[in-house]
């Protein structure tokens, strides 16, 4: 057996950690996805993966973490599939139903933003990580994450203007 305990034991822990981070999970996905059913299985396959692999977690922080970087990882994934360069998906009917959160216009031109800045961008001022924090979540350097978002506010600045 080994040392580090799941925090998985029951079917209550489980429910309880898919409570505590499922609309975070939806956002983080939803910036990628564009649209309720990619983002809906991107969020139920991250929770698979939690499922499968037993992962045990040093604290909240390093739980929310994993999860965050495994949806990214899912999304980024399915964006590269075969079948996506296929079909557009966006062109189907089903596709057209509102998310469970409000866009307004600045979480609009996040999505817009080119892929390099979306999770930077959404986990500082969304999430409310720092961005050493993001840098650990994102395995990048801090200075790179400072960057994109100097970069990706110079951006946004330009796209909706100065309202602040």
């Amino acid at each position: 057996m080994g040392t580090a305990k799941s925090l998985l034991c029951t079917d209550r822990e489980i429910a309880d950690l898919y409570e505590r981070h499922y609309q975070t999970l939806y956002r983080v996905c939803f910036m990628y996805m564009k649209n309720i059913a990619d983002t809906e299985d991107a969020v139920q396959n991250t929770f698979i993966n939690l499922i499968k692999n037993g992962k045990g977690f040093q604290n909240a922080e390093h739980e929310k973490a994993w999860l965050i970087r495994t949806a990214m990882n899912i999304c980024k994934n399915s964006l590269k599939h075969w079948w996506r360069k296929r079909i557009n998906l966006e062109d189907c009917g089903f596709l057209s139903i509102e998310p469970c959160f409000t866009i307004d216009e600045t979480l609009e031109a996040v999505l817009e933003l080119p892929e390099k800045y979306k999770a930077v961008v959404y986990l500082y001022y969304y999430e409310g990580y720092k961005t050493a924090e993001i840098a650990g979540i994102l395995h990048k350097p801090q200075s790179t994450v400072r960057n994109l978002l100097s970069e990706a506010r110079q951006i946004l600045k330009n796209k909706i203007g100065d309202n602040g």
